[in-house]
């Protein structure tokens, strides 16, 4: 199944890098929207490039009651970016990559991520392919892991313009 979103700062692209480089954010962000972090790691490259990944736990109730059973009542979460040097400039255009895969519900989602400034600030915008190898319920796992990941997405759009609103956030004291 093919997901894709879009969230808007409104902030320039080099604030968003920033901030998904804060190892901080990322724990707080994932925590908000209820996980539990078990592990962050952040790994810049020497031309602006990077790495981050996340290990988190959330309860199954966010995937179909029917294949619950086979999945327990916990799920692990691992997400990874990697993130291209900027184009442009530190305001610039940025393309990544992304994986998400949840261990215990066997799906996977892997795609790109693009940044790209706006009059407003910036538009990040997640495209991927979700897929699950289960026979007959891979579907609907499918379809509720994308709407799990767009609904997680938001959630974390929104918690960092709270963060982003916030001046000492910003080293602005």
């Amino acid at each position: 199944m093919r997901a894709s979103i879009d969230l808007h700062f409104t902030v320039p692209t080099d604030a968003v890098v920033r901030l998904v480089n804060d190892v901080e954010f990322i724990r707080l962000k994932a925590e908000h929207v209820g996980s539990r972090v078990v592990q962050v790691d952040v790994t810049a490259g020497p031309d602006g490039s990077f790495t981050s990944s996340v290990r988190r736990t959330i309860a199954s109730d966010q995937i179909p009651p029917q294949v619950r059973s086979f999945v327990g009542t916990e799920l692990e979460i691992r997400q990874t970016e990697a993130w291209a040097e900027p184009m442009d400039g530190p305001q610039g255009e940025r393309h990544g990559t992304v994986s998400v895969e949840i261990t215990g519900a066997p799906v996977r989602m892997t795609g790109s991520i693009r940044l790209v400034p706006t009059a407003e600030g910036s538009v990040m915008t997640y495209t991927g392919d979700v897929k699950s190898p289960i026979p007959l319920f891979g579907a609907s796992i499918e379809t509720a892991a994308a709407d799990a990941i767009r609904s997680a997405l938001t959630e974390e759009a929104a918690y960092a313009a709270v963060w982003l609103a916030d001046p000492s956030r910003r080293g602005e004291d």
